[in-house]
């Protein structure tokens, strides 16, 4: 492997400099490297420079500011300072004491990283041990990030056995008696740069161990090498030393723990003294303090930490394990102490329940107790602090837990169980876990995210994965006795040199597990490890007492009168298109509402109607940080299960005590279910009424809360384990208390009176009718929900004549009453499924108080009260502001006197209706914007029309929080004559991600041909283009008509219809490498405004003959993306991802979108340490084609918001002026650009006028299909009525243009450059202060935008930005490849030619560039040559990505993630090096995601695959040995043959293409997922010749044993396969003989 070992040898000098050169200047600097030895190169593995993204660092944002300082002491300008900031805790933040955490805390940390560990199971100490860790932490450098200094790393270090040869030998040279192993301990010790701060911190650690019995023998400088370390890191490198300890006669497990008690104690003392020596308590830390482990970690990159510390370069330094990491921080200013491995566990994910987590160990560490702790368990409170990362809080609680006896597994087991519901496997092998699982689910919540987690206490070292298997792990055995874990194969480089040696080759799936015992030598796998313990206690006989408590039938009639129900409904704030377009809508189907548009009503702060208190609440979402869960094809690691009762002691579990006493499967509880629990003995379940005075005085609502809590307060303390809060008593006397503030205010109370343990809460409650509503009720405390007048609202719609009537017709079909309330509760349970799985949590439990959402318009009385920790930034509502709004609801609603009530009014909230809530999108201003763009392509357009346009616009009601604010300009007024022109402000326009199916053919075509015509862009949306768009029109006629395009009018010659923005969403739908080859810039889309954390959804009407084709789908076959997942897991995925796309593309530009919520700045510059060019901040009030009606309302936060943290984030960060920022969120005028350039942005995206000015008249019925004008419409006859051409919007650009000049002459500015970043230009627009704006409503006098007016800092100059060449990331293996002038020839002449190159994993998408070479002048399947790449050795992550026609690449040796994503033809095979003694069909060869996206040509693997094979393959064929879980998942055509073991859930979501699969252990059927395919033998000729002829194939490119052995036996083996069908492939050849004749449809 020397050759290609030797590409990272150049980069070893520069990663040594203390300067590297930018990333564009290192590209071009770098020459071909010098072939070495592999043994010089491999300590250079991952450190190569030219090979790896820029990665930049972070700074806390000084963006954040807190709103209840906000109007004291608003924050002085931002700097650009290139300061780092030293102090870890934001200023005025004291060190955590315990308690409630702050969400806006938790948001300033996030990571991802790459992980690993080596260990004798012999025992050998030795040197090479910890050197081939050194060399694997190397080759995962691309894993990592640096700051923005380029050379101080996010983190990396080791951890390894005490070194205890090289440390006796220290302390017999010193005069150092009673140090010795065994009876001694060492600690690693951070001490403050400031001299009397670390002789404090020396000074406390000495006493705290001197406490304990132990004694202090010394302290030891660590020798370090400080010239390695870069300037960033420098400037806040601690003092390292070491403290040895002898143990006074204590020894093992015992001395472990006096060490233990001795560093926690030292901490809270050093946090005592904070107040005085300010610094002190983050500054001062204890990386380890053990007899046994040691860890050695920095702010350092991965090839320095060998040489920072120069220890691990000595030969003494012997220990039979080493476990090694390495971090990208995505969010925060990397920490010296943040950098891992932590004290315990190396983590390489995100802990995405953290909230929840932390909050729940603040309420039940009281109840915490051992034994083995002799009472001092208050000495080591609180267990968790949330100033630490996800990774060091779940260090912190495994860590008490083994300390306090329970065995390391068993700790992994508990805090991250896998998802042992609906698994085969495990039934079949160790059914007995499931006991232990129940258990310990209603005792401790899971921590869930994606995570690989290796862990060692000295004496165990493991390695767990997240029930999803959401990160990569393989290990490997030798025969030597070695066990090898990481992130990625080939990261010793030796997988040729060492194929013989290898035993064994695996990956850990989902939830799975392994442990090495280090003294006894053993080895065990998953199901050994979960026997063992499950059988150590009897936990299916502690769980007899529980009841599970099974659904009650519901009511079989109406309990109130019709008039009753309506005064209920409006007293709960019902509006009439609740009820119809929710309710009735849920009992109808069992599903949420579908609707259309986005959501451009006012913000509940800001309108003059009543709002729910639910609508001041957004529900969080995972991106970047974390993926998002797949609910509709990956459910069945979901769960929605609770308990009902109190909760024990989790480090002394002891029997059912325990454990609560209830077990519900959905937290949707019906009036009876309610019953039940009331009659339950021993639950003690109490009901407290939940109401106030209605008197209207001032703090009524406040007294009523008060009493409230009071009341659940006795009742607990009574002994009630349950307390139902109930808001059934509420009349016009005594108004029901909003139920969302009665449960979390009871929640809080609780927490703060240390009882929330002790009982569960459940809420009956009238408002809570739609899933949000339910989200919100458990995500602050409640375990169950009885929405009981939406059932009975159900109860009286389905006893209603209307629908008695619709039955008799067929229009419905006969359902019971209680059918009905079964459909709505299933349609609650679905939606709330999609909540958690927005956030990428898996199981309500975790979700379960963990308060996921964040606040617009709720102040700090109510946030205070029942809130606490969440993010709430603008002020808004007080206590009595909400008792008025809710007396809104009653007083709108009921009628005059002598008048009958005869429905709940109507609010307007969907749709437009006179008189009602405003839409920013409405008739009136489409029709304004029609006369002004002078539609349908007649003329230069109407300026004057264009200005009534502009005044309906920018005099419209406030809508937005940007309405909120005045221009205030610093600048006299000037010409407009001065200002740049119309032409330079359009080239920053974009239009929005409008895909293609979603809208018509007409409408994307004439938007993309407007922005090229402007110098614009527009954005393909999900879903592909037609090749012929790429080429520029040139058969235009003088009438604007073209015959390669019929169907669009005024056309010009020169006319280009492809968009320039080329977007890759989740889906992949259209993603081909032809695709994204005539792309200028790529997008990524991670989020979409009008549904984060949800994938596109194209209704199986809008899926025409002619869509399915660009989508290699098929028709009338419904199509819902999967949610941003399958390469987006993490930050280094998205960094994986990034880099994919600037290697098959060079010249293109990658976006990233992301939507605006609390925390976006961070995660914005973790994207742009990813490398990406371009980043997008939309707001969660974007457009759609599709989307369920709750996710347009309740997700996502303001574009505003979202901005300016982002730009400011960046600009802090010293990030700015790396990455363009565009804006998207309801631009709708000049106006729109202007306050968003203030806010930063250097790019506007228009999104929904863009529709309108080509002729959309806001019908809001896009997903029926039935646009009554053709925009947003497939069908032929709708599509003819298309009223635009490209002239229309080019007209409504260059007006809104002229708008921008004409503002910038006011403002005395003269280009949008100049005020970029300006938002101290902003004013708050106030009568005066305390008071509202003059004709706004009360309650937004609380607001307080000073979030949004002070200064950002501009960074520099925003042309330049634009004007950046594309981000590159050096020389590559694709470019030697490229650079051979043989491979030119064969690209050129269609040649043919072989080249053959040894690979590392460093070497990255190895194959992408040459077949973006090929694509780009061939097409995807046109290159008539032969172009074959031969490959040797371990290909890194996204090996033959984008691969076309004529390519052939062969790879011998192993792959990682991501094989063939996105292959668009060619042929791929992948075998193990010729000397491997393992059976290949036993051993994993590829790793996760394989042919993701595939949409064209063969693979063939000799060997196992990981998760999600062929996950969304559209029409490639593959053969392979054997799969993790989801094989096939959302597959819409091609054809997959398995000749080994499958993974679960096999065919989920799958709607084209066929599976074969050989079962020869009779348990395929129960892997398959049966919702959509159908699973039958191969039964037709064309079948087994389809199959038989792959087979054949797979054997002649890869010579597998295993096809040979199924070939040679062809009869007896081809009754082993089954055929998965679905119902698109029913009737082709290879799956009935009796074939239907086809119907064609044209375009």
């Amino acid at each position: 492997m020397a050759g290609a070992l030797a590409r990272a040898t150049a980069s070893a000098a520069l990663a040594t400099r203390p300067t590297v050169a930018t990333r564009q200047n290192r590209a071009r600097a770098t020459k071909a490297p010098t072939r070495v030895a592999a043994s010089a190169s491999l300590r250079a593995v991952g450190a190569r420079a030219t090979s790896m993204p820029s990665f930049m660092g972070l700074k806390k944002s000084a963006a954040l500011p807190r709103f209840r300082s906000l109007r004291d002491s608003a924050p002085a300008a931002s700097p650009r300072a290139n300061a780092v900031v030293t102090a870890a805790i934001a200023p005025g933040r004291p060190p955590y004491a315990g308690g409630v955490v702050d969400n806006e805390q938790l948001l300033e940390e996030s990571d991802a990283c790459g992980v690993g560990f080596i260990a004798s199971l012999k025992g050998d100490r030795t040197h090479k041990t910890v050197q081939d860790a050194l060399t694997a932490l190397g080759c995962m450098e691309h894993r990592g990030a640096c700051s923005a200094d380029d050379d101080s790393g996010d983190g990396a270090g080791i951890m390894t056995n005490v070194p205890w040869k090289l440390l006796e030998k220290y302390a017999a040279e010193n005069g150092i008696e009673g140090f010795a192993e065994g009876s001694s301990g060492v600690g690693m010790v951070f001490l403050p740069q400031d001299t009397k701060q670390a002789a404090k911190s020396i000074e406390i650690l000495n006493a705290a161990i001197e406490a304990e019995g132990l004694a202090v023998l010394g302290w030891r400088d660590v020798p370090v090498d400080a010239s390695v370390v870069g300037r960033m890191a420098k400037d806040t490198e601690p003092v390292i030393k070491q403290v040895l300890v002898g143990g006074g006669g204590a020894t093992d497990d015992e001395l472990e723990r006096k060490l233990f008690i001795a560093r926690k104690t030292a901490e809270k003392t050093a946090a005592g003294e904070d107040a005085k020596m300010p610094g002190i308590a983050e500054n001062f830390y204890v990386c380890t303090l053990s007899s046994r482990v040691i860890v050695y970690k920095g702010m350092l990159r991965s090839v320095v930490v060998r040489q920072f510390y120069e220890d691990l370069q000595n030969e003494d330094f012997v220990s039979q394990f080493c476990i090694y990491h390495r971090r990208f921080s995505t969010n925060t200013v990397p920490k010296w102490p943040l950098a891992q491995p932590m004290r315990f566990l190396g983590h390489n994910g995100e802990i995405n329940t953290l909230q929840g987590n932390l909050n729940w160990m603040a309420s039940k560490e009281a109840d915490m107790t051992h034994p083995v702790w002799d009472g001092r368990e208050d000495e080591l409170r609180p267990i968790c602090n949330p100033a630490a990362s996800d990774s060091a809080n779940l260090d912190r609680v495994a860590e008490l837990l083994v300390k306090s006896g329970r065995a390391p597994a068993e700790t992994m087991m508990l805090l991250v169980p896998e998802a042992y519901r609906n698994h085969p496997e495990l039934d079949a092998t160790y059914p007995e876990v499931t006991d232990f699982y129940d258990y310990f689910a209603g005792m401790q919540e899971a921590w869930d995210g994606p995570a690989l987690l290796v862990f060692s206490d000295g004496k165990k070292l493991g390695c767990r994965l997240d029930r999803n298997g959401l990160r990569p792990a393989r290990f490997w055995k030798t025969s030597d006795d070695y066990i090898y874990v990481a992130s990625e194969v080939g990261v010793l480089g030796d997988v040729i040199t060492r194929a013989a040696d290898v035993v064994a080759k695996g990956r850990l799936g989902p939830g799975m597990m392994i442990v090495a015992d280090l003294e006894k030598g053993t080895f065990m796998e998953n199901t050994e490890i979960a026997k063992e313990v499950a059988a150590s206690k009897p936990y299916k006989e502690w769980l007899e007492d529980v009841d599970v408590m099974a659904a009650a039938e519901p009511a079989g009639e109406p309990k109130l009168d019709a008039t009753q129900l309506i005064q209920a409904q409006a007293a709960a704030g019902y509006a009439a298109e609740d009820v119809t377009m929710i309710i009735e809508s849920m009992a109808a189907d069992g599903s949420e509402p579908t609707w259309s548009m986005g959501d451009d009503t006012p913000m509940p702060v800001l309108s003059g109607r009543p709002h729910l208190l639910y609508d001041y609440f957004k529900q969080r979402f995972a991106q970047v940080t974390n993926p998002a869960i797949d609910p509709l094809r990956e459910g069945l690691v979901m769960s929605l299960e609770m308990t009902i009762g109190a909760k024990g002691n989790l480090l002394n579990n002891d029997g059912a005590k325990d454990i609560p006493a209830v077990s519900i499967k959905s937290p949707v509880l019906f009036d009876e279910d309610v019953d039940a629990l009331l009659a339950i003995k021993g639950l003690g379940a109490e009901r407290v009424a939940a109401t106030y005075a209605g008197d209207g005085s001032e703090g009524a609502l406040a007294k009523g809360v008060d009493a409230l809590c009071a009341a659940a307060e006795k009742a607990v303390r009574g002994g009630s384990q349950c307390v139902i809060i109930s808001d059934k008593d509420g009349d016009k006397d005594t108004p029901a208390i909003p139920s969302l503030l009665a449960v979390g205010a009871v929640h809080h109370h609780l927490i703060a009176v240390g009882l929330r343990t002790r009982a569960s809460l459940v809420v009956e409650s009238a408002s809570a009718f739609s899933t949000h509503h339910v989200a919100c009720l458990v995500g602050y405390g409640a375990s169950a929900v009885n929405p009981w007048l939406g059932l009975e609202t159900c109860r009286q719609w389905r006893t209603s004549s209307k629908v008695e009537a619709s039955i008799k017709r067929g229009k419905l079909p006969n359902m019971s009453v209680a059918d009905v309330q079964r459909n709505f509760k299933a349609a609650l349970n679905a939606g709330l499924k999609k909540i958690l799985s927005k956030m990428g949590i898996s199981l309500l439990t975790s979700y379960h108080g963990a308060q996921i959402f964040e606040c617009y318009g709720v102040g700090p009385e109510l946030i205070d009260k029942a809130f606490k920790g969440t993010v709430s930034r603008i002020g808004g509502l007080t206590m009595d502001d909400l008792a008025a709004e809710t007396e809104m609801f009653a007083s709108s609603n009921f009628p005059g006197e002598g008048e009958m009530l005869a429905n709940v009014v109507a609010r307007g909230m969907f749709q437009v209706k006179p008189g009602l809530e405003y839409h920013a999108n409405n008739q009136e201003m489409s029709k304004l914007l029609h006369k002004a763009v002078n539609l349908g392509g007649k003329g230069d357009g109407d300026e004057d029309a264009y200005k009534l346009y502009q005044a309906h616009r920018n005099d419209r009601p406030v809508t937005s929080l940007r309405d909120m604010l005045e221009v205030v300009s610093d600048r006299e007024p000037i010409d407009v004559n001065e200002v740049e022109s119309v032409a330079d402000i359009c080239e920053r326009f974009c239009t929005g991600g409008m895909s293609l199916g979603a809208i018509s053919r007409e409408c994307h075509e004439a938007i993309a041909i407007a922005m090229n015509r402007i110098g614009g862009k527009s954005n393909s949306g999900e879903g592909g283009e037609d090749t012929q768009r790429f080429v520029p029109i040139d058969d235009a006629d003088d009438n604007g008509k073209s015959a390669t395009f019929p169907h669009l009018n005024g056309l010009k010659n020169g006319d280009v219809a492809s968009s320039a923005i080329k977007q890759v969403a989740s889906g992949r739908f259209g993603v081909t490498t032809s695709f994204l080859m005539a792309a200028d810039q790529v997008e990524i889309k991670v989020a979409q405004g009008a549904k984060p954390g949800e994938g596109g959804q194209l209704p199986g009407k809008k899926v025409s003959p002619y869509i399915a084709s660009l989508r290699r789908s098929k028709a009338g076959v419904p199509l819902i993306s999967p949610p941003p997942h399958h390469d987006i897991y993490s930050i280094e995925d998205l960094a994986q991802l990034i880099y994919d796309l600037h290697m098959v593309n060079p010249k293109a530009k990658v976006s990233v979108k992301l939507v605006g919520q609390a925390g976006i700045g961070t995660v914005a510059s973790g994207v742009a340490k990813a490398n990406a060019d371009i980043i997008q901040i939309s707001g969660g009030d974007g457009g759609t084609g599709a989307s369920p009606l709750s996710s347009i309302k309740h997700a996502g936060g303001p574009m505003e918001m979202g901005l300016v943290e982002a730009h400011r984030t960046l600009v802090d960060n010293d990030l700015r002026d790396r990455v363009v920022l565009r804006a998207d969120g309801g631009c709708r005028s000049g106006l729109d650009v202007i306050q968003c350039a203030l806010m930063g942005a250097d790019e506007y995206g228009f999104g929904t006028v863009a529709m309108i000015a080509t002729g959309c008249v806001m019908a809001r019925i896009c997903h029926t299909n039935n646009c009554p004008v053709g925009v947003a419409s497939q069908r032929e006859e709708l599509r003819a009525r298309f009223p635009g051409a490209p002239g229309d919007l080019v007209n409504f650009f260059q007006f809104c243009a002229q708008e921008v000049r004409v503002e910038l002459a006011r403002m005395g500015y003269k280009s949008l450059d100049e005020i970029i970043g300006r938002n101290d230009l902003f004013a708050q627009v106030r009568e005066q202060e305390g008071l509202s704006a003059p004709g706004q409503p009360a309650k937004t006098s609380n607001l307080d935008l000073s979030f949004l007016t002070t200064s950002s800092g501009q960074g520099n100059k925003s042309s330049d930005r634009r004007k950046m060449e594309t981000h590159g990331d050096g020389r590559m293996l694709d470019d030697e490849i490229l650079e051979d002038a043989d491979v030119k020839k064969c690209i050129e002449s269609e040649g043919t030619h072989v080249i053959k190159k040894e690979i590392v994993n460093i070497d990255r998408c190895a194959g992408a560039r040459v077949a973006g070479a090929v694509a780009a002048k061939y097409g995807d399947e046109g290159f008539g040559g032969s172009l074959t790449l031969d490959f040797e050795g371990s290909a890194g992550q996204s090996f033959a990505a984008f691969t076309v026609g004529g390519m052939h690449v062969r790879l011998v040796g192993e792959a990682n993630d991501y094989v063939c994503k996105s292959m668009s033809g060619g042929e791929v095979s992948i075998m193990p090096p010729p000397a491997s003694t393992f059976n290949p069909e036993d051993c994993i060869i590829a790793g996760n995601t394989c042919l993701y996206g595939a949409t064209g040509g063969k693979v063939y693997m000799n060997g196992r695959a990981g998760e999600r094979f062929a996950v969304r393959n559209s029409l490639a064929e593959a053969v392979v040995e054997g799969t993790g879980d989801h094989c096939c998942e959302y597959m819409t055509g091609g054809c997959v043959v398995s000749l080994g073991r499958v993974g679960r859930n096999v065919g989920a979501g799958m709607t084209g293409g066929l599976g074969y699969f050989l079962d020869e252990d009779d348990t395929f059927a129960s892997k398959v997922n049966g919702e959509i395919v159908t699973m039958q033998r191969v039964c037709t000729a064309a079948g087994e010749a389809q199959l038989k002829t792959l087979i054949e194939a797979h054997v002649e490119k890869t010579g597998s044993p295993k096809g040979k052995a199924v070939l040679a036996d062809w009869d007896a083996s081809l009754k082993k396969f089954w055929q998965l069908v679905p119902p698109s492939e029913m009737n082709t050849p290879e799956a009935a003989d009796v074939v239907e004749e086809a119907v064609s449809a044209s375009a």
